[in-house]
């Protein structure tokens, strides 16, 4: 058995921490929204979880994201 740990790197990237902090954003304004019942909120808050995903998308395409061009890989 090897002793090797071979990281596959989720979520080690400013891609995906970009992506999950505007999500967790879009959740907790959606949740708030919805127990005050303001509808239009509440969508508009689904809207950007969406665009956190696409924001995720387009940096980790830019280069910014596991093994992308523009990260510096952490050694441990």
């Amino acid at each position: 058995m090897s002793t090797e740990h071979a990281d596959p790197g989720h979520g080690h990237s400013p891609a995906a921490w970009t992506s999950v902090t505007i999500m967790l954003i879009a959740v907790t304004i959606g949740t708030v929204a919805f127990f005050l019942d303001v509808v239009w909120l509440v969508w508009a808050s689904a809207a950007l979880l969406l665009v956190g995903a696409v924001v995720g998308w387009v940096l980790a395409r830019a280069g910014y994201g596991v093994g992308g061009a523009k990260v510096a890989e952490k050694v441990h």
